[in-house]
């Protein structure tokens, strides 16, 4: 399955990345670890990670970083 949208920011809350995966009408929310302060990099990788742990096709799907 091919994600249309991915994006990653800052959950002041729980203190962690929230990843939200966007296929079609279907949302998907995960966090992962990374720090604060992780430079654009690290935080892109950790979400292409979740993506393929999720089973979506990484190909073409461009992370947005919300800071």
């Amino acid at each position: 399955m091919r994600a249309d949208r991915v994006e990653a920011s800052w959950d002041k809350d729980k203190k962690k990345w929230l990843v939200r995966i966007q296929a079609g009408e279907e949302v998907v929310r995960r966090y992962c670890d990374a720090p604060k302060d992780a430079d654009e990099q690290k935080i892109r990788a950790a979400a292409q990670k979740t993506i393929v742990d999720e089973g979506y096709d990484s190909d073409g799907a461009q992370v947005v970083v919300k800071r």
